[in-house]
């Protein structure tokens, strides 16, 4: 399976992070907004997609910086288990103020407390991409 996860980078350098529902597999835990691609749809476009679907945020494809990537399996419980792959971007330009309309909450952080938070195993080798990714940047 490969979803997309997006890190929107605001002015101040926080990231936005959404928790999961409570009820979804990893319920309570925060992540990178993003989901499933498509068939037909490449990365890029499922990005803007779900963004829209999760946060009521449009972004351009060209404003999207390839991160990382983590792979693995489906959480178990989800049966049967299968291979995951996550492509983690990064964007700083959107349009629209971002809420969380398919998540418990929102909430910005700095990179560096990103990986405090309790979240997804696959998502934490990609916050330390991440903040790699953010400190080799120039201003």
């Amino acid at each position: 399976m490969l979803v997309v996860a997006v890190a929107l980078t605001g002015p101040d350098g926080r990231i936005l992070m959404q928790q999961r529902h409570f009820s979804a597999v990893h319920g309570g835990l925060w992540e990178f907004p993003g989901g499933k691609v498509e068939i037909g749809e490449t990365p890029e476009n499922a990005a803007v997609r779900e963004l829209e679907e999760e946060l009521a945020v449009r972004i351009d494809p060209a404003a999207l910086e390839p991160v990382s990537f983590a792979s693995g399996l489906t959480a178990q419980g989800t049966a049967p288990r299968r291979p995951l792959v996550i492509l983690l971007y990064a964007c700083g330009a959107w349009a629209g103020t971002p809420h969380a309309r398919e998540a418990e909450a929102i909430a910005w952080h700095p990179p560096t407390a990103i990986c405090d938070l309790r979240m997804p195993p696959l998502d934490y080798p990609l916050a330390d991409a991440l903040c790699g990714f953010l400190a080799g940047k120039t201003i």
